[in-house]
């Protein structure tokens, strides 16, 4: 049930007919781990403590640094040096005091990645490499837990949901991460964001998208981005949407898969 207090901070979901106080109270139950208190997984934070996700938990080793305030806007100038889950969190704190937040100042790892992952109902990746995505996307499936997925290039970003230990309609697996890319790019052909830089502004759009698509994925409503992914074209302010499918071949939930557990990762 919610409070009174909470009856009034979410008065403008309760009003909307495809949230209403059903739907409240299902992200009031909920629990989201954000992989991540970066550029996206800043204000997707934000927004969903805004919302009232009622355990938010989030895994980040990193700690604050000048260069990461021009798109990391959970953090500010007096965090500098302080760990991010640290400062997630009073910021967190100060927003929505109903938010259980629980901080995970660790790397995601093959040997922690199912436990972690599996004490939530979805995750959420904001992550800045490959090798973890692929970890993240794989331990998900093996978990059974619905994953939201984005990445940033300089001026383009991309968002798309993964259920793909679930069937469709027509009783096919849903497609995986590995049948939308295949394989990682080689080390070294993709600029970092320390070398390529990207448009702070467009980090908190991807977020705040990956955010809106989690409340989505909770409440109920909409289409939801399972086989399609979104792609953001910041330059000519274009969006554009993908549809792909699964592929057989894929290692996960393929005709032959061969992946059943993490060890592939270590």
């Amino acid at each position: 049930m919610l409070s009174a207090d909470e009856l009034e901070r979410y008065a403008r979901h309760i009003v909307l007919r495809e949230v209403g106080g059903p739907g409240q109270n299902a992200l009031k139950q909920a629990s989201v781990l954000v992989i991540g208190a970066g550029g996206l997984g800043a204000p997707v934070l934000m927004y969903l403590a805004a919302a009232g996700v009622g355990r938010l938990g989030v895994i980040d080793d990193d700690i604050v640094s000048l260069s990461n305030l021009q798109r990391q806007i959970i953090h500010a100038t007096t965090d500098i040096g302080k760990r991010k889950v640290d400062s997630a969190a009073a910021q967190i704190h100060a927003l929505n005091p109903h938010v259980t937040f629980e901080a995970h100042p660790v790397r995601l790892t093959a040997d922690n990645a199912m436990a972690l992952i599996g004490n939530y109902d979805l995750v959420l990746d904001g992550s800045d490499n490959f090798e973890t995505r692929y970890l993240v996307a794989d331990a998900c499936f093996l978990a059974k837990r619905p994953l939201i997925t984005a990445a940033l290039g300089q001026f383009d970003g991309s968002l798309t949901t993964i259920r793909a230990h679930e069937k469709n309609a027509e009783g096919v697996f849903n497609p995986t991460y590995r049948c939308l890319f295949p394989e990682a790019p080689p080390p070294g052909t993709v600029p970092a964001c320390a070398e390529a830089g990207v448009m702070g502004a467009l980090a908190g759009l991807m977020g705040s998208m990956m955010a809106l698509e989690a409340i989505r994925e909770i409440v109920g409503f909409g289409e939801g981005l399972v086989g399609r992914l979104l792609m953001v074209d910041a330059r000519a302010m274009r969006f554009e949407t993908l549809r792909y499918a699964r592929d057989p071949q894929n290692p996960l939930n393929g005709d032959a898969a061969v992946i059943t557990d993490l060890s592939g990762h270590r």
